[in-house]
């Protein structure tokens, strides 16, 4: 390799100084959307991963005990309705009107709280539900909506210091 193509290994760690010791994944056994029944999802799957191969944005995998789950950290959900509608266990009530039962939090690792210009989650957020508050003498912070968060977890993806995660929605 010649001396001009060499990589500069350096500088491909440039934002692991403002991200987390620890990888911040979204929740733990995220369940799909429309479950919202989780005793009847675990004794009901039968674990056929139809919903997993027909997942167009490929973020259903399978999670612990084979049971599928949602890694927002491919991507974001786009509420195709495709594993409600092929799986043979009926474990999906497409009448609930969130799909998810979570919203993002956004912790310190996130850049613009480490005073560098970033709107990568913004970008992706099609509701707006993440927007930019604009800050004298410092870059614009991060304003969470989280009345019009779907959920969808683009978010999550796009953020290059893994700073959002899904937290569950409190009861009311």
């Amino acid at each position: 390799m010649s001396q001009d193509n060499a990589i500069d290994h350096s500088k491909r760690g440039l934002f692991r100084r403002f991200s987390n010791k620890e990888k911040i994944h979204p929740l733990i056994q995220q369940r799909l959307p429309w479950v919202d029944n989780e005793a009847k999802f675990v004794s009901q799957c039968t674990q056929c991963e139809k919903c997993i191969k027909a997942c167009e944005e490929e973020i259903i995998v399978k999670g612990d005990g084979g049971f599928p789950i949602v890694d927002f950290s491919k991507g974001e959900c786009t509420f195709c309705e495709e594993c409600a509608n092929i799986c043979p266990d009926n474990l999906f009530d497409l009448t609930i009107v969130s799909a998810f039962s979570h919203k993002i939090s956004i912790n310190e690792g996130c850049l613009a709280k480490q005073s560098v210009e970033c709107r990568s989650c913004s970008d992706m957020c099609e509701t707006q539900a993440i927007r930019f508050q604009l800050v004298l003498g410092n870059v614009a912070q991060p304003q969470i909506n989280l009345d019009v968060c779907n959920g969808c977890g683009g978010c999550v993806a796009a953020c290059p210091t893994s700073a959002i995660s899904m937290t569950l929605e409190e009861q009311k």
